[in-house]
């Protein structure tokens, strides 16, 4: 497999391709418990190729500090060696994989629905964990054990000697020495979603209050409208509709100072520390910035590019997360396009600034029935026009016979380019892929798009060839000459 590298905002391989990559997480939550010597999927790995056949070629493989180092210095080596199980076999596939060292509320330790750091690790400073009583975030909003526990790992709190940080940086090292020469490895997403701590709390409160604030004030909202929605129970939902775009924006404008401090001060220099790990033991791997939590609701994102002894790191990208705020509720499928434009479009703000390429972590969401679909797509056209790699949330057992794999998640791509991508479009609704791009000079290797069905026709100034990769899939294959292209495929 190539080696993948970044020049301003795009991924290439040693060819000098253009690479796009379609993934999907494949996370284990689970805490360390005594005899975990593996991660979940690493046994089974007959998923993989099923992804493969369905055109993804990258995974955000995750796992949990707690399952790294479940005591102070001593690494669950035989747990790592399943991550490389895992990495062996997307190698055979041709699917490359970044690590995620995943959290969620800090730990297990504060809440059941919590993942990330090990029992030793949890400094609460005497608070007491409470478990949430109707969504799994509650304890970030309001749980002073996690803000404190937060608080304590930002700072650097020490544990028999040693500062939480450290130990943090020497875990990645630990990790980054047993994957740093596999061919599918990909790069190191270090922390999964960071959190502010205490000021996360703060950050919560100012946008409840300015909820209120503004659905009293802004004459956007039609509020006798909404109490009428609120009394219905039929219409209930579309109260959730008058909190569009660009209300969410306005209502995030409140607690962006205290955003800014946290990624300035204390994520971005914790990305430099464990960066600087990592690089004492590999050159190879795309570094990953993320955003905070709560740009994960469009509250501008201000983190800085990655730094690794006072120099800017050559090989980083930005993996932003995004979410409509009716996720993970029997709502989703009124999730509002506009809400995802504006957290998508703050992201393509933090991208120019930092001159990265992107590749979205997590977005996406579940439900029943298919009427949440059209927003799925409409989330994958957004990423197709500003040239976005990309990653779902997320596989589990099963996920191939569901619909949204079939009708949405499969689909067609450019995966690697023999020049610079102008535009690509997937139109589902009436079964064509268009690529533009154009190419400055000869290569040995072909321009590669996969097809999610049978090609009916495909429309190209070069010479090409279909590669089958499942029973309905495939790969068009074509060598073009210097100049500007299009090609137009028909399903």
């Amino acid at each position: 497999m190539d080696r993948i590298t970044t020049r301003n905002k795009s991924f290439y391989d040693g060819y000098g391709r253009e690479r796009i990559f379609h993934g999907i997480n494949v996370v284990d939550k689970e805490p360390y418990s005594e005899g975990k010597d593996s991660i979940a999927f690493a046994d089974d790995l007959s998923w993989v190729e099923g992804l493969r056949k369905r055109g993804f070629n990258i995974i955000r493989l995750g796992t949990t500090w707690s399952v790294m180092e479940p005591s102070p210095g001593i690494y669950n080596d035989a747990a790592i060696s399943s991550i490389v199980r895992i990495m062996d076999c997307c190698a055979e596939f041709g699917i490359y994989v970044f690590i995620d060292m995943h959290q969620d509320l800090y730990s297990s330790e504060i809440d059941a629905a919590g993942d990330g750091a090990p029992g030793w690790a949890v400094l609460t400073d005497g608070k007491r964990a409470k478990p949430h009583k109707f969504v799994w975030a509650e304890p970030y909003f309001w749980g002073g054990a996690c803000h404190r526990a937060f608080n304590n790992f930002w700072s650097n709190k020490r544990v028999g000697g040693k500062g939480l940080l450290d130990y943090y940086a020497d875990m990645w090292s630990h990790v980054a020495d047993a994957v740093k020469d596999h061919p599918a490895l990909f790069g190191f997403d270090f922390l999964n979603e960071p959190f502010p701590g205490k000021d996360g709390g703060k950050v919560f409160r100012r946008l409840i209050a300015n909820v209120a604030k503004v659905t009293l004030t802004d004459r956007r909202i039609d509020r006798a409208g909404m109490l009428r929605d609120a009394l219905s129970g039929k219409n209930r939902h579309k109260v959730l509709e008058r909190y569009d775009g660009d209300i969410l924006k306005k209502v995030g404008q409140s607690a962006h100072d205290l955003i800014v401090d946290f990624d300035t001060r204390k994520y971005m220099p914790f990305i430099n520390r464990t960066a600087a790990a990592v690089r004492n033991v590999t050159g190879n791997g795309i570094l990953f910035v993320d955003n905070c939590y709560y740009s994960n609701l469009g509250i501008p994102c201000s983190n800085t590019p990655v730094m690794v002894n006072g120099r800017r790191e050559e090989k980083q990208c930005f993996s932003p997360h995004g979410y409509d705020f009716s996720v993970d509720t029997p709502i989703y499928k009124y999730a509002l396009n506009s809400r995802v434009r504006h957290i998508f479009d703050e992201h393509r703000r933090t991208q120019e600034r930092l001159n990265v390429p992107v590749i979205v972590g997590e977005w996406g969401g579940m439900s029943e029935g298919t009427e949440w679909f059209p927003h799925v797509e409409f989330i994958l056209d957004l990423f197709d026009k500003y040239k976005w790699s990309n990653t779902y949330w997320a596989y589990s057992d099963g996920i191939f016979d569901m619909p949204v794999m079939e009708e949405v998640l499969c689909r067609s791509y450019p995966r690697a380019v023999t020049g610079n991508i102008e535009s690509y479009t997937h139109d589902r609704k009436n079964n064509v892929f268009t690529l533009s791009y154009t190419q400055e000079s000869e290569y040995d290797v072909p321009t590669e798009i996969f097809i999610h069905r049978p090609a009916a026709s495909v429309e190209t100034d070069g010479e090409f060839d279909i590669e089958a990769v499942g029973d309905k899939t495939g790969v068009v294959k074509i060598k073009t000459e210097p100049g500007r292209h299009t090609v137009i495929i028909k399903f």
